[in-house]
């Protein structure tokens, strides 16, 4: 070994020791509270206390998941993406609906994160909330395309809608929704009536309603004309506050009562279809 190779060697494994001492300064310890509660066996509830180590990057997925790998494998917990698409982890995170993988510990301040269920949906156990009643309510929406001229009979002949920039600006941002439920755990409706369609189900039928390509204009509104539907709401706009993708599900309810108010024109010009002649290309 050369005297050059040496020296080099030196250098790097100093450079190392810099970045291992710099990593650990940067990590820190924090309490972390995570309610624990299983139906089937109980109906008391508890907060367990676990010391996590974190860092600047460090989410509060991840801080779960180190308690789960390392203290106390039976914390029950939803997730999947770790990238705010799926929705799946969404908690009560220091009393506020988020997403546990959009949530950075460093973000929240304290030395104490609290970890509860969502409000608004039955415990399945800890972390994890029942959203049955949840999807019921966005299925009843009918969260899909209506259009007599879209049915495909001839597979040679496809039908396609042609749409302007504008038009698919007017449904663009509800569309964002990830189903994730937070706005419906801040709902104050959805507290007090289970029956309620909830912010999340209504701004996706104006989604829907807004889309002119589809043609069931009147039928969407009289889903959501009744006790339990649209006139529930009261307008909090809590839904909007914690929703991760902007949705704005407020937004939405108030401009579909507006067309039920006959404030909006309830005709709409539909998209331009066209039929391709898939035998002739």
């Amino acid at each position: 070994m050369t005297a050059h190779t040496s020296i080099k060697n030196t250098k790097s494994l100093e450079r190392d020791r810099e970045r291992e001492t710099s990593v650990e300064r940067s990590r820190e310890i924090i309490q972390l509270r995570v309610y624990r509660k299983n139906p089937k066996e109980s109906k008391s509830s508890r907060f367990d206390r676990f010391e996590v180590p974190v860092q600047r990057w460090t989410t509060v997925l991840d801080a779960l998941l180190h308690a789960k790998s390392y203290l106390d494998k039976s914390i029950a917990i939803r997730y999947s993406c770790r990238m705010a698409s799926c929705g799946s982890c969404g908690m009560k995170i220091n009393g506020i609906p988020r997403l546990a993988c959009y949530t950075k510990v460093s973000e929240i301040g304290g030395d104490t994160i609290t970890c509860e269920p969502l409000p608004n949906f039955p415990i399945i156990r800890d972390l994890v909330g029942d959203f049955s009643n949840f999807f019921e309510h966005h299925r009843a929406m009918e969260p899909f395309i209506q259009n007599k001229n879209a049915d495909i009979v001839d597979k040679n002949n496809l039908t396609e809608f042609l749409q302007s920039p504008e038009d698919v600006e007017n449904y663009l941002q509800f569309s964002y929704c990830i189903k994730c439920g937070l706005c419906y755990s801040a709902c104050p409706s959805a507290a007090s009536d289970t029956k309620f369609s909830g912010p999340q189900a209504l701004a996706q039928a104006y989604r829907y309603f807004a889309d002119n390509r589809d043609d069931a204009t009147q039928s969407r509104l009289n889903i959501v004309d009744n006790k339990h539907g649209i006139w529930r709401c009261h307008f909090a706009g809590s839904c909007s506050v914690v929703c991760p993708k902007g949705v704005d599900p407020a937004l939405g309810i108030q401009l579909l009562r507006g067309h039920l108010l006959s404030f909006s024109k309830n005709d709409k010009r539909l998209a331009e279809s066209r039929t391709r002649n898939l035998g002739n290309t």
